[in-house]
């Protein structure tokens, strides 16, 4: 049961930055249209699907919900069994909807939101409120979900609570929204850009530091800003090492550290010691929504001006100009460039 439709906006995220730096994430199945963050209008609909029709607003979904199976009848778990079909990169019967001169092109997350047109499973769709606009909203496809619902989902951060953020891309910034929206007294940004330590005050970061005006591991200087370590933090970058240290700046007694930054193809390398303890170590996808019910709850959120969405979109470009928001991205001059098509 699928859905053709017409992308309005669509954006990098930190996964296609991955994918183009790292030559262990390119996967064998190329040629490939990627993408996995966007809203559209729904084109037309295939036999057997009756939850969107042509002319709905939508939001692309990574990360589906089929509603049947046991992830998505647990009220406490996000991670539907069809999310691995993202994995073959094919529609479910098996086949592609993409061709080019003949020959076929792979589908990416689920989504291929880097087109004109797109097809996509019904469960891959969230229908939202039609008058959102697709241009600011396309962010609850995944990067802001991602960040917000890191903090109030995963981590659950408490009122009066202390918090860390490590990388300040567009889901860093969305995490120190969902500290700030939890209660958190103290939310303390970190990451080597300075330049970013403006925007991540603006959206609720107490103070900003940066790991290399130190002469001694992020760990030991967190500790030393808190007294005893912070209650919460947040691994935003995908980088093993980083995460030990998000780790090791816990508190001992109950810090929860959440892993939301893309991590593959590595090992962690974490002492033992550090869970001798009463530290906690936890993933998180998509922020810990599930696909259509989060998707749709967070545009309405947004429409009633609960969530912020404006302040992470610090560029906007056509589509065909996508080289030159990848730039922007590897350059940090950027939080999130959105691309129009």
């Amino acid at each position: 049961m699928s859905t053709t439709g017409k992308m309005v906006a669509t954006a990098l995220c930190g996964t296609e930055m991955k994918m183009l730096k790292d030559k262990n994430l390119q996967h064998q199945h190329y040629p490939i249209i990627m993408g996995h963050e966007g809203a559209g209008i729904v084109e037309s609909v295939g036999e057997g699907v009756s939850t969107v029709k042509a002319g709905d607003k939508v939001i692309a979904l990574f990360l589906p919900q089929c509603g049947e199976c046991t992830s998505c009848l647990n009220s406490a778990d996000n991670l539907c069994i069809k999310f691995k079909q993202g994995e073959t990169h094919l529609m479910s019967d098996g086949t592609s909807r993409f061709t080019c001169k003949g020959k076929p092109v792979y589908h990416f997350g689920n989504t291929s939101t880097f087109s004109e047109y797109t097809v996509m499973n019904e469960i891959s769709v969230a229908k939202i409120d039609a008058a959102a606009p697709l241009e600011k909203v396309f962010l609850v496809s995944c990067g802001f979900s991602t960040g917000y619902g890191g903090a109030i989902n995963t981590a659950k951060v408490t009122p009066g609570s202390t918090c860390a953020v490590f990388g300040l891309g567009g889901v860093g910034l969305s995490v120190i929204m969902g500290c700030k929206a939890a209660g958190a007294t103290r939310i303390i940004a970190v990451d080597t850009n300075k330049d970013k330590f403006e925007k991540a005050k603006e959206v609720g970061a107490t103070e900003c530091i940066n790991p290399q005006d130190y002469g001694k591991p992020i760990q030991e200087v967190l500790f030393d800003l808190t007294g005893d370590g912070v209650d919460f933090s947040f691994e935003v970058i995908g980088n093993p090492e980083t995460v030990a240290a998000a780790l090791a700046s816990c508190r001992e007694s109950h810090g929860v550290c959440v892993i939301i930054g893309l991590i593959v193809g590595v090992q962690l390398n974490i002492s033992g010691h550090l869970f001798f303890s009463g530290r906690s170590l936890k993933g998180s996808v998509y922020g810990g929504w599930k696909g259509r019910d989060g998707a749709s709850k967070l545009v309405s959120d947004y429409m009633a001006k609960k969530i912020n969405l404006d302040a992470l979109i610090t560029h906007t470009l056509n589509l065909d100009k996508i080289n030159e928001a990848v730039e922007l991205m590897k350059t940090g001059k950027c939080i999130r460039c959105a691309l129009l098509l």
